[in-house]
């Protein structure tokens, strides 16, 4: 399998994040926006597990809570009675309060809890352990409840600020999110604009060795595929740089000896995340290829499926079909594996490191060593931290669809397969039409020549046909004069002017070009004559259609001008579309007007229209007919015949025919026929 995708282009990760990030620049500001927008969730998901630590730790572990009973002669200042807790006669305060001043401290005493029981003890009672039953006090609830008015007040208050917490974390991200969205799709815009631009702007040499499949796949597919990166990955990273770093700092300061645990399974997460690096990337690649052959191949398979089915080859498709459908789902299930094996390695790392965080945090618990708290704090911040390490899976997964995707997207980018238009051009308004090829040589691959050195001068206004053996050359002709391709050697002039000296664009609206295959767009019978032209009135449209046979059919259609065109023009026979061609046309008005075959495969209704539209639009412009049926030229002002690439013979109907040559064996050859 490598062998067979060898040819797929192959960057560093780096290189294509610099380029992808070039789109970002404009969006810098927004995007540190986010950036601080996720600092401060990273803080806020930090400080939820602390503030229940803090719970846990300062209000509900009370064995050693210190009380202070004073008579009231004796309570310290500022202290008041409502400050107090009145029991038995005496003012109690607790540690925490009382540790705010300096003052001097009776006995201390402590609550305890025994069979669901409360009592207040001395210490040399042993915190309710009976060694004293005699010497502690027994409370009630009701008092109990007071002792703890303190515990309950704050409990309450971290309550509501947990709230806060929870609320402002769904707004900042719900903010961030959104910011982050529209980011991407304005990126992804760009992206989609600058490639679909590059790809309309290619020489058609590039589409004649690419795939239709492969280019829909790179602007529909791979483009989604970046912005997954952009909305999932690039800015998840820095957060997950936030909150990696924030537990951390948050571990080392609660227990420095406990954080060595973490430090010593860093290593283990890396090499499982270099090893699965390394095997999914490649594997990234394949797919996104093996992908983009089975789009290509159902695109070609449904526009050519007449073909396939008038000749029976369904099956034989079918089986070059599933044979990339085999590749494709086996490359899927090897990623599917690796990734199956990722998740399960990190959940065992993680697995060990709260195993050894309970072996031996729970033993300084019970030591006293550190609270209850800091152990349930560093289970659940060990869970945190692996929660974006489990992600990296997905993460990776979006990433390397996205470093794949996008290595495809700039090798379409960085291809320049264009005809290069001149920096200073001519103009062509007050162009003629007159045509010269001057010792013209041509070959599409640069080895095998099309064209061997022809020349000849079509005047303004005249009607040349050519005409010759399938490959002589004649459609190549086409392409040159509209420079679809640029020749090898010798010179095409237009009016005199190298047609390199104008600008390619306003030189092919001078030149009016009607296909045998014509091509039909989604829209309606107005959209196709105009092409979306917004400058183009109705009026103008139907004193046009009218004026080449169109208005003919158009009339009889129930929305007439609006009538919706079914994609490529299904609905409409060879007669109706070669009509509307017509009237696309001119429509733009050219000075010069090739016809490749337009009258080849019409209907016998619509001939007559045809004809007769053909004597009108060619009236008055230069015009060059490129035709197999040699009866529908006989009345052009001079007729080429092309041989392999040569110009044969030239002349007239009847003086080709009296030179009995080439074009007499081809007419001769037609009529028997």
């Amino acid at each position: 399998m490598e062998n067979k995708y060898k040819d797929i282009k192959k960057s560093g990760d780096i290189e294509l994040i610099k380029r992808l990030l070039e789109y970002s620049r404009p969006y810098f500001k927004y995007m540190f926006f986010v950036l601080i927008l996720l600092l401060l969730v990273t803080v806020l998901q930090l400080l939820s597990p602390y503030l229940v630590k803090t719970v846990i730790d300062d209000h509900l572990s009370v064995q050693d809570r210190a009380y202070y009973g004073y008579d009231i002669e004796n309570l310290p200042q500022p202290f008041t009675n409502s400050d107090t807790i009145l029991f038995n006669g005496k003012h109690y305060i607790s540690e925490t309060e009382l540790d705010k001043f300096d003052y001097e401290k009776p006995e201390a005493e402590f609550l305890a809890t025994e069979n669901g029981n409360h009592y207040l003890v001395k210490y040399d009672d042993g915190f309710g352990q009976n060694k004293n039953i005699e010497s502690r006090i027994a409370i009630t609830k009701d008092e109990y409840a007071s002792f703890r008015s303190d515990d309950i007040n704050g409990i309450q208050r971290i309550g509501i600020f947990y709230l806060i917490t929870i609320f402002a974390l769904f707004i900042i991200n719900y903010a961030q999110s959104i910011i982050l969205t529209i980011i991407s799709q304005k990126i992804i815009f760009n992206v989609r604009n600058d490639l679909f631009y590059h790809i309309q702007g290619s020489a058609i040499g590039y589409f004649d060795n690419q795939a239709v499949g492969r280019l829909v796949s790179r602007v529909t597919n791979d483009t989604e595929a970046v912005n997954e990166f952009y909305n999932e990955v690039l800015i998840s990273l820095f957060k997950d740089i936030f909150y990696i770093g924030g537990i951390i700092i948050v571990l080392v300061k609660l227990h420095g000896k406990l954080s060595i645990i973490v430090f010593l399974l860093t290593p283990l997460i890396l090499i499982a995340s270099f090893v699965f690096r390394k095997v999914i990337r490649e594997l990234y690649r394949i797919a996104k290829e093996q992908h983009s052959r089975i789009t290509a191949k159902l695109n070609e398979t449904i526009t050519g499926i007449r073909i396939v089915q008038i000749f029976g080859k369904e099956n034989k498709v079918f089986n070059q079909f599933d044979e990339l459908n085999t590749d494709y789902s086996d490359t899927s299930i090897k990623q599917i594996k690796v990734h199956g094996l990722f998740r399960p390695v990190i959940e065992m790392i993680k697995a060990l490191g709260i195993s050894a965080i309970i072996y031996f945090g729970g033993g300084m618990v019970i030591q006293e060593a550190i609270e209850f708290g800091v152990l349930f704090l560093y289970i659940d911040y060990i869970k945190k931290l692996f929660r974006p390490i489990m992600d990296l899976t997905d993460k990776y997964n979006i990433m390397q669809s996205a470093m794949a995707s996008s290595e495809r997207i700039f090798g379409i980018l960085d291809t320049d397969y264009n005809i290069q238009n001149t920096d200073k051009p001519v103009s062509t308004e007050n162009v003629k039409g007159k045509i010269e090829f001057k010792d013209v040589w041509f070959a599409y691959d640069n080895e095998d020549w099309v064209l061997k050195g022809i020349s000849f001068t079509i005047n303004e206004g005249e009607n040349i046909a050519i005409v010759g053996s399938t490959g002589a050359g004649k459609s190549t002709i086409i392409n040159l004069i509209t420079r679809f391709y640029d020749i090898q050697s010798g010179e095409i002039l237009l009016d005199g002017i190298n047609i390199k000296d104008y600008d390619k664009y306003e030189l092919r609206k001078k030149i009016g070009v009607v296909l045998q295959d014509v091509f039909m767009f989604t829209g309606t019978i107005a959209d196709n004559i105009t092409l979306g032209d917004p400058e183009m009135e109705l009026d103008d449209i139907e004193a046009i259609a009218k004026y080449v046979n169109a208005s003919h059919f158009i009339e009889r259609l129930p929305d007439k001008f609006n009538q919706t065109v079914v994609e490529r023009g299904a609905t409409l026979s060879s007669g109706e579309r070669q009509l509307l061609s017509f009237a696309r046309t001119l429509a733009y008005e050219p000075v010069v007007l090739i016809l490749d075959e337009a009258t080849s495969s019409i209907d016998t209704e619509s001939e007559l229209l045809i004809q007769d539209a053909l004597t009108k639009i060619t009236k008055d412009r230069t015009t060059i007919s490129i035709a197999h049926r040699l009866s529908t030229i006989q009345n052009s002002d001079r007729i080429i015949v092309l041989n392999h690439g040569e110009i044969f013979e030239s002349g007239t109907h009847q003086e080709l025919l009296d030179k009995r040559g080439m074009y007499y064996d081809l007419y001769t050859l037609q009529y028997q026929e």
